[in-house]
């Protein structure tokens, strides 16, 4: 932004001085956020790598995440944190108490234990991470407090992350862009079945809202899809429709 000011003197004559203003961009993330991203970062400031794979991120010597992927098995989530932007979600996997089993979806799914002392509570947690651009991966932490679930299931979704392939599969699209998948596929967990097919641009994410996260976070943008069975239960259905990503890289190769 430029910004035209008239000076003035009784001497000279009157001159137009160009004063150059920097743009201020507005942070729109939460104070939330906010604080946890400077503890995160804060935390790979901090970070001594325990494995020999963690010590050549951490100095630079490796920068592919592939190679990693194919060759060995991530055992620190910090190494992805170097390498990949992720985001996060949270799936709703519980149910909020209402009258008559009306309660809402939530993210916390909460179950008792009976025992001599009491009821004791726990609480269970599905994160899914993504860079937006092929890399996907989820995760389940139980824990007594819900800060601490979330915590594991973040922590257990870096460790299982993955690589989607995509494509433009679909007959009624020639681009060559990566916006769906390459062609039918088909995963299964419990009872759950999901049917991923390829769709053409603009068509956007025809599958449960659950399921639209991960496809989301993995950079997928297009597709239809069919489901089968108890699709009410989160986890299955999340699981299933997973299994049908991972089936793309097998049935690639």
């Amino acid at each position: 932004m430029k910004q035209k000011i008239k000076e003035q003197s009784a001497e000279e004559p009157i001159e137009e001085a160009v004063i150059e203003i920097p743009e201020i961009k507005e942070d729109k993330r939460s104070w939330r956020q906010r604080e946890q991203d400077e503890r995160e970062k804060d935390a790979l400031a901090k970070w001594k790598p325990k494995t020999k794979i963690g010590i050549l991120v951490k100095d630079g010597k490796i920068k592919d995440i592939d190679k990693i992927l194919e060759e060995n098995k991530i055992l620190e989530p910090e190494i992805i944190d170097f390498l990949l932007n992720t985001k996060s979600e949270l799936l709703n996997i519980g149910q909020s108490k209402g009258k008559f089993g009306g309660g809402k979806r939530r993210a916390w799914k909460q179950t008792q234990k009976k025992t001599a002392e009491g009821n004791v509570p726990t609480f269970s947690c599905m994160a899914v991470i993504g860079d937006g651009a092929g890399y996907i991966g989820v995760g389940i932490g139980k824990a007594k407090e819900t800060v601490p679930a979330r915590e594991k299931a973040l922590r257990k979704a870096k460790l299982n992350l993955m690589k989607v392939i995509r494509g433009c599969g679909s007959f009624d699209c020639s681009c060559n862009e990566l916006h769906s998948i390459p062609f039918k596929t088909e995963g299964k967990c419990g009872s759950s079945r999901v049917i991923l097919y390829p769709a053409p641009q603009g068509t956007g994410l025809v599958i449960g809202d659950e399921c639209k996260k991960i496809l989301k976070l993995a950079g997928i943008k297009d597709i239809y899809s069919k489901s089968f069975g108890q699709t009410r239960s989160t986890i299955n259905f999340a699981r299933a429709c997973l299994a049908a990503l991972s089936k793309i890289k097998e049935k690639n190769r």
